[in-house]
């Protein structure tokens, strides 16, 4: 064997006619592995060395002139690079058509893998590289692709331009999947097929993707002959670099958790995930308005806006990007130290590309979720998915973040340049106004100019941890106290029945929705900047929801929460009337308003709520409880009947 080349082949049949090999590879630089001069010269520029395993076991087979190809990485180990140099070495001069065709998910991993293909034929004048994709003007990109040798595109707008006959694919001789995973999840497999089919039939078909779901494996077997799979690590494995940690909370302490753990990592440059645009611009709105450097990435934003976005977390004068999982396809930034997962993903296979945005290039990082306590077989599932074993964390106390805080601000005062010649002049009047002060006195003012507001929001701030929550109802419920939520019902009931101060407001979801009360609670706070403790009784009904909250907020609410997002539903609201005094049956029952009448007091006959309103005065209709029995006439046993609806000038029109 070569001295050049030792490594050791084992080649492997698998199911649908895929071939896997496993190389291991003792000694190899990117000047062993068959690439052109004008290639090597663009990679020396810019500083790459030793290549990494995917990209060692890729190129050499890829530049082949025939062989398709499944190559199955953890994101961030080089995959751009693995597909991008052979691509571009492959590049026939004189055929001024698209040769080489590569297919991404999202308008940010278009622009950074053509901005990596640039880089990498810096040198080779017979390349061209143009990116295609959405929210661009299509009349500029239709000019480009006619001298494209390389097309970069997502696949809306390549279909597009495919309708419009605006591009050639005939001389197409190698199309690249990249992340195949998600642009199945994202709902594009019609777009894929439809753009494979323009192409020729006889091309290499390379697909890159993170993980290996069965309608991956399915666009290889029809759109492959005999590929070769190389799998760095087990699939779906996660990269090794990364700490997985995962912090149980109470739903209402989600957000406050999140700055905790921002707070307790001073010098953090990270990206926080959450489920929606809704729960994004959210976030980032709050973390923005409590003074950290953040901003939102999702959909909702123009292309501008998003570029805008980018350059400044690229630039590192962005601390932290609050994005959504499809938003955040493509980030490929150095350094990002954290991913925080403020909700975990629907589809468990997106958290492999989360936590896939730190340590990257060989670095270490952490990728951080919040839970709570009824999500613990989501961490199971997420363990068993990528192969490693999550570490469980506690929310950072006040005192250590205090502490921190402390220390993170005394490196940074002893690490600033001082300018002489700048400051000099000012030094008689700054030591003049500093004469009565003793060294002592001038740090403690300079340190409290800087700290006090980290010392004034935790001096009352208590343990976020959920587990030392149940923890503590259980000490307490052996002392033969009230746990704080039998507290806060209690109080609850006191205020319905007492509290005058307080609006009712319907809503639209329920349990049906996937509803409860903790996530009305916190979309209610998330929406509206407001607290727990602003928010009363919370009733989840199966088709609809009920809850109070003080007059004072009423119009807040009703401009902020309506509207809102909750898992994929539009949360809409109305406030309901005062609740009315109960007008009949036996102990006094709530009633709910119509004009006058609805859920009427008492027990009478079997019925639940007795005689409440009669259908003129509104209610629910016959002014019964549920129907059980009792006289119709009455209003002991009508109930819910099946045409009832709000029979009111109230008229909410929904059957029953």
């Amino acid at each position: 064997m070569s001295e050049q080349r030792k490594y050791v082949v084992s080649l492997q049949p698998l199911t649908m006619g895929v071939s896997r090999i496993f190389i291991l590879l003792l000694y190899m630089t990117f000047s062993e592995l068959g690439l052109r001069g004008e290639v090597l010269k663009s990679i020396n520029d810019l500083g790459f060395d030793v290549p990494t395993p995917i990209q060692q076991k890729a190129i050499p087979h890829l530049l082949q002139s025939e062989s398709d190809f499944v190559g199955l990485a953890q994101t961030g180990t080089g995959k751009t690079a693995a597909f991008g140099l052979p691509l571009v070495n492959n590049v026939k001069p004189g055929i001024n058509q698209p040769q080489g065709l590569i297919i991404c998910p999202t308008r940010e991993l278009c622009l950074q893998i053509t901005k990596d293909l640039e880089n990498y034929s810096k040198y080779d004048k017979a390349t061209s590289i143009v990116a295609v994709y959405g929210g661009s003007d299509i009349r500029r990109q239709m000019t480009q692709v006619k001298s494209a040798t390389i097309i970069v595109a997502t696949p809306g707008r390549l279909n597009d331009l495919i309708n419009r006959r605006a591009v050639n694919l005939s001389e197409v001789e190698c199309v690249v999947l990249d992340e195949a995973d998600e642009m199945l999840n994202m709902g594009f497999k019609e777009d894929i097929d439809t753009i494979l089919e323009k192409t020729p039939e006889h091309k290499n078909v390379w697909l890159f993707s993170a993980t290996m779901p069965k309608e991956v494996a399915a666009i290889a077997k029809n759109y492959m002959e005999n590929p070769l799979e190389v799998s760095i690590g087990h699939k779906n494995q996660g990269n090794e670099n990364i700490e997985h940690i995962y912090y149980s909370v109470k739903e209402t302490n989600r957000y406050s958790a999140l700055k905790r753990l921002i707070d307790v990592n001073p010098d953090i440059f990270g990206v926080v995930f959450c489920r929606t645009r809704q729960e994004t611009q959210s976030v980032a709105e709050k973390l923005s308005k409590d003074g950290y450097n953040a901003e939102p990435l999702h959909g909702d934003l123009s292309q501008a806006q998003r570029d805008n976005v980018m350059k400044r977390f690229r630039d590192k004068t962005l601390q932290l990007l609050v994005a959504t999982d499809v938003a955040a396809r493509g980030i490929d930034v150095d350094s990002i130290s954290h991913v925080i997962n403020y909700n975990l993903p629907d589809d468990i296979e997106n958290y492999t590309h989360r936590s896939g945005r730190t340590a990257r290039a060989g670095k270490k990082g952490q990728s951080i979720v919040l839970i709570n306590t009824r999500e613990n077989f989501k961490i199971r599932a997420i363990e068993k998915q990528i192969n490693t074993t999550f570490i469980v964390g506690k929310i950072p106390s006040p005192e250590e973040i205090c502490s921190i805080q402390l220390t993170s601000l005394i490196s940074k005062i002893k690490e600033t340049d001082v300018k002489e010649d700048k400051i000099e002049k000012f030094m008689i009047s700054i030591m003049s106004d500093f004469a009565d002060l003793s060294k002592e006195e001038v740090i403690k003012k300079f340190i409290s100019a800087e700290f006090n507001r980290f010392i004034e929001y935790y001096e009352r701030a208590g343990d976020l941890n959920a587990d030392s929550d149940r923890k503590d109802r259980g000490e307490r419920a052996e002392r033969g106290e009230r746990s704080d939520r039998f507290e806060r019902s209690d109080r609850g009931d006191r205020r319905d029945r007492n509290d005058e101060n307080k609006t009712r407001f319907f809503v639209s979801l329920g349990k049906r929705d996937g509803l409860n009360p903790g996530g009305l609670l916190r979309v209610i706070c998330d929406e509206t900047g407001l607290t727990s403790s602003n928010i009363g009784k919370i009733d989840i009904l199966p088709s609809f929801s009920f809850f109070e909250a003080d007059d004072a907020h009423a119009q807040n609410i009703l401009n902020k929460l309506n509207g809102a997002d909750y898992e994929g539903n539009t949360v809409s609201i109305e406030i309901t009337k005062k609740k009315a005094e109960p007008r009949g049956g036996n102990s006094g029952g709530r009633s709910f308003s119509g004009n006058k009448g609805g859920f009427g007091g008492g027990n009478r006959d079997r019925s639940y709520g007795g005689g409440g309103g009669s259908r003129s005065e509104g209610g629910f209709r016959s002014g019964g409880g549920f129907k059980s029995g009792g006289d119709r006439k009455s209003g002991s046993g009508g109930g819910f009947k099946k045409s009832g609806g709000f029979n009111s000038d109230r008229s909410y029109k929904k059957s029953y």
